[in-house]
């Protein structure tokens, strides 16, 4: 009798330690999660408050009661991309490609899973984008969505846009017009117009341009008309006649042959016979 109750005393513990290590090799993936690089995960708690927005789990090995759940999020940047028909201000239905470039708000996880779900995506940011896109686009002529206004066109549904996600816990990062695809008729009226425009602009630039250049022209003419004025009006009969004489001492003391017959010029210069050699 004495040793069946210590058999018994031993099989027990040994029992609880056996059952102990079935019970965590069940339910071992239940009570672990790793959450991968660029992820965060959110815990649901079944026996509390459900899920748990004051924590956010990092990238790791991470251990939870079998009972709970962790629900996993990308936290890197990602893309979606809509191609939509939508009507320009005067009407006219034209073909966008847009694409957004958006990431959760990591701090706000545990509230974006509670009050959307992890298909926020499809629920809030594809929505946002279609709504904002028709919005803006439908503000401006086909002319303007072509070529003038793209900048501003996605500048203004980027803005649209981050309103509608910032409250609803999704940071937007870029807008980005992929393509636009007007119809042939109005897409080739548009570009014969650019064409014009383009020819026009030009035309007044080659004007500008000789307009400056018979601007210099005349100013270059009267510069030289002022300085002959001046100059004629400082030659005297004097004056001329001592250059003269300066230049006949030059020429005089040079070694080339020449002949000198001073007094026989005009105005009494020397008049000066020969070739230089």
């Amino acid at each position: 009798m004495a040793e069946q109750e210590i058999n018994f005393k031993k099989v027990v513990p040994i029992a609880v330690i056996v059952i102990a290590i079935i019970l965590i090799i069940v339910f071992w993936s239940r009570m672990t999660k790793t959450v991968e690089t660029g992820h965060a995960g959110i815990l649901f708690r079944t026996f509390g408050d459900g899920v748990d927005t004051t924590q956010t789990f990092g990238e790791g090995f991470h251990f939870l009661a079998p009972w709970n759940k962790m629900y996993i999020f990308e936290t890197r940047q990602q893309e979606v991309a809509e191609d939509m028909n939508v009507l320009s201000s005067n009407g006219l239905e034209i073909r966008v490609d847009v694409s957004v470039w958006y990431q959760p708000e990591y701090a706000k996880l545990g509230l974006l899973q509670r009050k959307i779900g992890n298909e926020y995506v499809r629920r809030v940011v594809i929505p946002a984008l279609r709504s904002s896109a028709r919005s803006v686009i439908g503000r401006y002529t086909p002319e303007q969505i072509y070529s003038t206004k793209r900048d501003a066109i996605q500048d203004e549904i980027f803005i649209e846009t981050k309103k509608i996600l910032d409250q609803k816990y999704v940071q937007l990062n870029k807008i980005l017009i992929r393509s636009i695809i007007l119809p042939p008729t109005i897409k080739q009226a548009i570009e014969s117009k650019l064409k014009q425009e383009q020819q026009s602009l030009e035309y007044e630039f080659k004007l500008q341009i000789a307009q400056k250049e018979a601007e210099r022209q005349k100013i270059e003419a009267e510069g030289k008309s002022t300085a002959n004025k001046i100059l004629n009006a400082s030659l005297t009969t004097n004056i001329l006649r001592d250059k003269g004489i300066e230049a006949t001492l030059r020429l005089a003391e040079s070694p080339n042959t020449k002949v000198i017959v001073i007094g026989s010029g005009a105005d009494g210069l020397p008049l000066i016979l020969g070739d230089s050699k």
